[in-house]
């Protein structure tokens, strides 16, 4: 798996600037990333596109990707845009989080990937990743 990061790091630092949308973003870095770490990002039994969050009265509103474990949603994760600073979409998963069984949620742009759970209070996401991963720095630890 090591040597499969390390490649797909290469490859973002190559395809960087000509990726534009949050698709491409998706296509090139998301979905291999999680490929990388053993996922069937084609079996929607598994890893599961648009999933839907209902938020209050915020009906059909959609996280990027659920990954099930046992049926239930147990990873949310929201894609943005290469270019985009994650900072302002931090509320947005937020929401989503907190109406799943999610042990788990991830924000990225393909680059960086900002890791939370509920530390803090069940249920309810840390507004703090308790893990941050920038694959173009990516070291043996």
């Amino acid at each position: 798996m090591e040597e499969k990061m390390y490649a797909l790091s290469d490859r973002i630092k190559n395809l960087k600037e000509r990726i534009a949308t949050e698709e491409a973003t998706k296509q090139s870095f998301i979905l291999p990333f999680f490929s990388n770490l053993g996922y069937d990002v084609f079996n929607p039994l598994e890893f599961i596109p648009e999933f839907t969050g209902d938020v209050g009265i915020k009906k059909h509103e959609k996280v990027d990707y659920a990954i099930l474990q046992d049926n239930v949603p147990f990873i949310l994760i929201e894609a943005k845009p290469y270019s985009d600073n994650l900072e302002k979409h931090d509320s947005q998963l937020f929401r989503y989080f907190g109406t799943t069984k999610s042990k788990f949620a991830i924000l990225t742009n393909g680059v960086i990937y900002k890791f939370y759970t509920d530390l803090e209070q069940p249920n309810i996401m840390d507004l703090k990743p308790f893990f941050m991963l920038d694959m173009l720095s990516l070291s043996d630890q």
